[in-house]
């Protein structure tokens, strides 16, 4: 299925039903009076988080969702039937935006969590609403409120604890294949990564964490460069980063500009990336001839970036050194909960 992050969609809600002008006419029954009854409320629009959807490829097909309208009132005191809500099912993690304005209406994170998004009308009153003592036979009613007509931008973003940023074949996709059941892609040229990939990474009986793989980004990603950029929003609900970089010896390649290079992208795309959790992850550390080379290289790339926060050696395809990291992961993750608490 065809990653979609994006989409607008037209909401109509239902309008409300007129009330009704009607006296009772019976026999033997003179000025029988006023008993025209309400319309009917018309249907409201809602959006409904849900797990079976992770992406919003559906809407791009089906973009108009229009609710039911009230009916309108009928004689003998008879209300209306009311029009039924539409109830719109989107993936967990979607932000809605009115596209008009570019005002923020929600956010939908929880399982099941709706989101009013077009109110239906109001219904009209009929002519017995308005019988008093000095007015028995009213011939005024009130017509239902109009439906509400929105333009939504929908924006889906991941949620995920986890988020792997680094260069295309830093291998990022390797390790979310080595340290969970997810499948992405992997190949020997950049740009396998296309779209985000979810892995639930178990580290122990309950205890599991959520991992997001991102395309590789390059130099110029902020500004719509490469693939990566248009997905850098989703890294903005992780709890952490991963940031791979390659270590392995090859003419003309320096892990130490690979690494400001992404470093660079996050702080012109959003600064408040740079704030998160984050830590460095030397991969491919198995590519070196003896332990001598290896060391002298992982020390060059900490020197030269001034490194003083966490950093983990491992090689992703032999999964060396990967159990340390999730336990770690799994940690940190945990002492946020707590904190949050």
């Amino acid at each position: 299925m065809k990653f979609v992050d994006e989409a607008i969609i037209f909401v109509h809600s239902g309008r409300g039903g007129d009330g009704c002008l009607s006296f009772r006419r019976e026999k033997y029954i003179p000025r029988g009076g006023p008993n025209g009854g309400d319309g009917g409320d018309g249907g409201s629009v809602y959006l409904r988080a849900t797990s079976g959807l992770n992406t919003l490829v559906d809407f791009r097909h089906q973009r108009r969702h229009k609710a039911e309208s009230g009916q309108q009132g009928m004689g003998s005191d008879c209300t209306g039937k009311a029009g039924s809500d539409l109830i719109v099912d989107v993936p967990i993690g979607t932000i809605v935006y009115d596209a008009d304005t570019g005002e923020c209406l929600g956010d939908i994170r929880l399982e099941d969590e709706r989101l009013l998004v077009a109110q239906g009308g109001f219904h009209g009153l009929g002519n017995a609403r308005f019988k008093s003592s000095i007015n028995r036979a009213p011939r005024q009613t009130s017509q239902g409120s109009p439906s509400e007509v929105r333009t939504l931008k929908l924006e889906l973003r991941i949620l995920a604890d986890v988020g792997l940023l680094g260069l295309p074949n830093a291998g990022k996709s390797t390790l979310l294949r080595s340290v969970s059941s997810a499948q992405p892609k992997v190949a020997d040229y950049p740009f396998t990564t296309l779209h985000p990939s979810l892995g639930v990474v178990s580290v122990s009986n309950h205890q599991s964490f959520v991992m997001a793989d991102i395309p590789g980004l390059i130099e110029g990603a902020s500004t719509g460069a490469g693939l990566g950029h248009q997905f850098l929003k989703h890294l903005g609900r992780t709890s952490v980063l991963l940031h791979l970089v390659d270590i392995s010896p090859r003419e003309g390649y320096c892990p130490v500009d690979a690494v400001k290079t992404i470093l660079n992208e996050l702080k012109t795309y959003d600064a408040d990336l740079l704030n998160k959790p984050r830590w460095l992850v030397i991969n491919k550390v198995d590519c070196f001839p003896d332990d001598e080379s290896r060391e002298q290289a992982i020390k060059a790339l900490l020197d030269g970036l001034k490194w003083t926060g966490p950093y983990f050696t491992i090689s992703a395809l032999s999964r060396d050194g990967t159990q340390v990291l999730c336990h770690e992961i799994m940690g940190l993750i945990n002492q946020m909960k707590d904190t949050e608490a």
